[in-house]
């Protein structure tokens, strides 16, 4: 089976208006494999059961983030490394107040070992889309687009307006920040959990 996937088009700095259009490939996922399936595959290739293989998952995940929580990077021969990531709940500058209780964990990081890149062999790949034609929205028509969508909703995140627009998350972000500057919208929830409303005039 080949990975799937279509083309989008690169965000470009909103004072860059010519040149040529650059485009990148976004992988369209052909399902998931549960840990179940995993399970039973792993049993086939060893002498382990399938009660022995999730006894072995479940005390790799707890050392894993035991080992994460001490801040550890951690390798895993043949798959990759390990490592979390930290940022703050809200701005910090060099005045701020117990800086320490604004850091949390962003998430966990993987690399993957070239051992596992070589495993892959030569991929497979499949074009989605049989036209290529890309256009970019005007700030007016994303104007029109949140209008309508405020018509039948009370509120907006930002994965709601990635898909409103068919954008890259990174291009969502950049428009609404500029939304939010411009007193179009407005944002009731936290730095890290934006909830957003039209601005009130």
């Amino acid at each position: 089976m080949a990975i799937l996937f279509d083309w989008y088009e690169n965000p470009k700095p909103t004072d860059i208006e010519q040149g040529e259009k650059t485009l990148h490939p976004r992988i369209k996922y052909n399902g998931s494999t549960s840990t179940a399936a995993l399970r039973h595959r792993i049993q086939e290739r060893c002498s382990l059961t399938e009660t022995d293989v999730t006894a072995v998952l479940d005390a790799l995940s707890h050392i894993l983030s035991e080992e994460l929580a001490d801040g550890r990077q951690v390798h895993l021969d043949g798959i990759g490394y390990f490592h979390p990531c930290l940022t703050c709940t809200e701005p910090v500058t060099v005045d701020t107040k117990r800086k320490i209780t604004k850091v949390k964990l962003k998430g966990i990081k993987f690399r993957a070992d070239q051992t596992l890149k070589n495993a892959l062999g030569t991929l497979k790949v499949k074009c989605l889309k049989g036209s290529l034609e890309f256009k970019r929205l005007s700030n007016e028509e994303i104007d029109r687009r949140l209008e309508e969508y405020f018509k039948t909703h009370q509120f907006l995140r930002r994965t709601d307006f990635q898909s409103l627009c068919g954008m890259t998350r990174s291009t969502a972000m950049s428009h609404l920040r500029r939304l939010r500057s411009e007193g179009k919208l407005e944002n009731l929830g936290g730095p890290m959990q934006p909830i957003y409303v039209p601005a009130k005039k």
